[in-house]
């Protein structure tokens, strides 16, 4: 038997108990309604130039969202906020069910927190609902009013294109960060307005600047610095308000770091390249023998040291090869110990060997491997090395049969995402297209919509 005052004791512990439980869900609940604390608000305007609308100016849960024309009232006053959600009338934009079904109907419901209420706005003006990788888009491609808005595939098409008021929202702040190669020697280049366009990418790796036999850089060692096809790239992607990276080396070819016989040589190879196009950004792509050879290496990491030195603010990637536990650390152990750092060491993750595999999950652990050699090499925090690393990946079909699916891109971008990554880029997007026979330089080797990788990566927000 409890004693009274025990009695009493356990009464006001639970009382309190109680009263703070109560509390706590009460505050939980004014969290999830309450706006974010970093946001923007405004209109969300669509097809035709009509907004974004919550049926009826109805706040019950379930109202449907539609097209409607716009008509400056508080059923049109969306809230794009900094963790995420889209919120009108106090509640959230909402997909039907957790559904992630084409088809799915976009409603207005209590703020959860759940994935079915975050957005991401890209930078073509895409809704995506990162959970099901779908855009919001306007039944039927029609702009008459109450039409309702639904959960499709993206596409890219006008019905799927949203200006958002984006003042602390969600809007990609990485453009440097995603720049996927583009390579101008096979594969049925791409139009870089075409991509731009379809999925909000800025930036390209432009491939391959490589050695004509001699210290002297061209592309693919065969095709001049200006004045050529590549130069042409260059405008088009600046014309469009974005830049370009240009890659040394890759796996085959000529590498001005063998044919260079000195640092200094080298590294006046570099500058020429910088000089021409006035560069931001520069990609060392070491691969196959320039990677193995130790006078190389040493060269290589002699050059970039100089480069980085004559060029303030130029950042330098050093793209490298990997196994599935992490890269072989001679050339970062050989950068630390001449102290050089780079903006990021970039791995790229495929190529291990066998079908069948999860490129997803290899490649985080890959990515881990990464991150414990640089730790070790530069005596980095976790944090300090995950922002200095990247990942380039292959999308589709690799050289050894492995799959890299869409979904896998997805996987890679949260880990990214998670870990804010510096580089987050892949070969190619010559290759982001479906392929009507096998896999070949202009496609995939798998079932996907034109540029469904790319869309992907360019959800990174750094």
């Amino acid at each position: 038997m409890i004693p009274l005052m025990a009695r009493r004791s356990l009464l006001r512990s639970t009382a309190l108990r109680t009263t703070l439980t109560t509390a706590a869900l009460a505050l939980s609940a004014g969290a999830l309604s309450a706006a974010p604390a970093s946001a923007a608000t405004g209109t969300i305007t669509g097809l035709g130039g009509k907004c974004l609308d919550v049926a009826g100016a109805n706040s019950a849960n379930g109202t449907a969202v539609q097209l409607y024309d716009c008509n400056g009232t508080a059923a049109q006053q969306w809230t794009v906020g900094s963790d995420g959600t889209v919120r009108a009338l106090g509640k959230c934009l909402d997909v039907t069910g957790n559904s992630t079904a084409n088809g799915a109907r976009l409603q207005l419901w209590d703020c959860t927190g759940g994935a079915n209420q975050r957005w991401t706005v890209s930078a073509a003006h895409d809704l995506v609902n990162p959970q099901a990788d779908k855009c919001a888009d306007v039944t039927g491609n029609t702009s008459a009013n109450a039409t309702p808005v639904q959960l499709w595939t993206c596409t890219g098409a006008a019905n799927q294109k949203w200006n958002a008021p984006t003042d602390g929202g969600p809007a990609p702040t990485a453009p440097m960060a995603v720049a996927p190669y583009l390579y101008n020697g096979w594969g049925n280049p791409p139009s870089p307005t075409t991509v731009m366009n379809a999925t909000g990418v800025k930036w390209f790796t432009l491939a391959f600047v490589l050695s004509n036999g001699y210290c002297n850089p061209q592309w693919d060692g065969s095709r001049p610095l200006t004045g050529g096809v590549d130069q042409q790239t260059v405008n088009t992607v600046r014309a469009n308000g974005g830049d370009v990276i240009p890659s040394f080396g890759g796996y085959s070819g000529n590498k001005l770091e063998s044919s260079c016989s000195s640092a200094g040589e080298l590294a006046a190879a570099y500058q020429k390249v910088i000089n021409a196009y006035g560069l931001k950004a520069i990609d060392i792509d070491i691969e196959a023998d320039a990677y193995s050879n130790p006078t190389v290496q040493q060269r290589t990491v002699d050059a970039l040291k100089s480069v980085k030195a004559s060029n303030p603010g130029l950042k330098v990637y050093v793209t490298i090869g990997t196994g599935q536990s992490g890269p072989d650390t001679s050339l970062i152990n050989r950068a630390a110990n001449s102290g050089l750092s780079v903006d990021s060491w970039t791995i790229m993750p495929f190529d291990f060997g066998g079908a069948g595999q999860n490129m997803g999950t290899l490649t985080t652990r890959a990515a881990e491997g990464l991150k414990t050699a640089l730790k070790n090499a530069y005596g980095y925090s976790d944090d300090q090395a995950y922002r200095g690393m990247g990942i380039s990946s292959m999308n589709g079909v690799t050289d050894q049969n492995e799959t890299v699916t869409v979904a896998d891109f997805r996987t890679i971008l949260g880990y990214a995402q998670q870990h804010h990554l510096a580089r987050l880029t892949f070969w190619s997007v010559n290759r982001d297209r479906p392929c009507t026979g096998g896999v070949a330089d202009s496609c995939s080797g798998v079932s996907q919509q034109n540029w469904d990788y790319t869309r992907v990566f360019a959800q990174y927000t750094g």
